[in-house]
């Protein structure tokens, strides 16, 4: 199960802080930026529903991602894909940033947000420590450094 979840964590793990970056640029923006102020202002649960709401509403995206995987657009269905993880990554990320206080004080998020976390770190750092991850790691430095010296000339 934690195999077909690597992907995920670790898109998540990069994209999270960058992504709600992003969306909180939004708040500059005097709607945003009310809407913003509303969700940290929520009850517990309302911030529960606010956290879930971008997963549903990206959900009638991932079933046209399928339906063009079901018609040979391949191509199609996965751009469909990347493009819904990013935003929904990015308001999921931005949405957490602003209610987080209010999810914990429902006791269950309080009790199991931890121990998921944990068990997150523990899977990435065994990605992070496996031969594989140090041998790609590897790889991108020395590109990134030879990418350099062609740019510097």
């Amino acid at each position: 199960m934690a195999v077909l979840l690597v992907p995920v964590l670790l898109f998540e793990e990069w994209g999270w802080v960058p992504l709600a970056a992003l969306a909180a640029r939004l708040a500059r923006l005097p709607l945003w930026a009310r809407a913003e102020n509303w969700l940290r202002n929520l009850p517990p649960w309302g911030a529960l529903l606010a956290f879930f709401l971008p997963v549903l509403l990206l959900l009638p995206v991932k079933v046209l991602a399928l339906f063009l995987f079901g018609r040979g657009h391949a191509a199609s269905g996965v751009t469909v894909l990347i493009v819904a993880k990013l935003i929904g990554t990015a308001f999921v990320a931005r949405i957490f940033q602003l209610v987080e206080g209010a999810l914990m004080r429902i006791a269950l998020f309080a009790r199991w947000y931890p121990r998921w976390k944990a068990w997150k770190d523990r899977v990435l750092t065994l990605v992070r420590e496996s031969r594989p991850w140090r041998v790609v790691r590897a790889l991108n430095r020395r590109l990134a450094r030879a990418w350099r010296r062609l740019r510097e000339g």
